[in-house]
């Protein structure tokens, strides 16, 4: 469960640290203390703060995702295989969760949905073939964003579910976007010459 000091959470709800002890000690707001009797919060706190209650009722959640909706023998394929993973480990699902877009997409609709369902802390532990299935990109950022609400993201590393021709995809969608930055300074840096040039003359 994710702890915070005092002026981490004042500055995570946009209160003071002052108003922040004012509340502990008149009981509006009570802290944790640790053994130097020091306040802390925990992360529970913040979702009774902002109207949302941690639920005693978590979920193991499989997450399965493919780049385009030509891929949906793939998807299907991959759900198979977790299915098989999860019976072998001995697992019990509570849901099935899927995205077709790229692993580039941090704006996927159900994985914001499972992200919103981590910080609520509903979520057990998510279950994925590979970690690019989940985002290609900063797997580590998120593993430790989940941890941190207390989920376990488990990793099948089935290799054969995560296509080279996404990643292939992937990269040039990454070369194109820095192509196109370097082109526009070109044409900046071509700018700032003719004016120099013109000042000159």
């Amino acid at each position: 469960m994710k702890i915070y000091r005092l002026n981490e959470f004042a500055k995570l709800i946009g209160k003071s640290v002052q108003t922040l002890q004012r509340w502990d000690r008149e009981g509006i707001f009570k802290a944790h203390r640790n053994k130097l009797n020091r306040r802390y919060y925990i992360h529970d706190q913040y979702l009774e703060y902002i109207g949302q209650k941690a639920s005693h009722d978590k979920k193991n959640i499989v997450y399965y995702r493919v780049s385009s909706s030509g891929q949906k023998g793939d998807l299907e394929n991959q759900k198979k295989a977790i299915e098989q993973f999860c019976i072998a480990q001995g697992i019990a699902v509570s849901e099935w969760v899927s995205d077709i877009g790229s692993g580039l997409n941090y704006t996927r609709k159900n994985f914001l949905s499972l992200m919103e369902m981590v910080e609520r802390g509903e979520v057990t532990q998510i279950i994925v073939a590979h970690k690019d299935r989940l985002v290609r990109f900063g797997f580590e950022w998120f593993e430790s964003f989940c941890k941190n609400h207390g989920t376990k993201i488990l990793v099948m590393n089935n290799e054969s579910l995560s296509p080279e021709e996404e990643m292939t995809k992937d990269l040039l969608s990454i070369i194109h976007c820095f192509s196109s930055r370097l082109y526009g300074l070109r044409k900046y840096k071509k700018k700032i010459k003719e004016i120099i040039y013109e000042k000159d003359n």
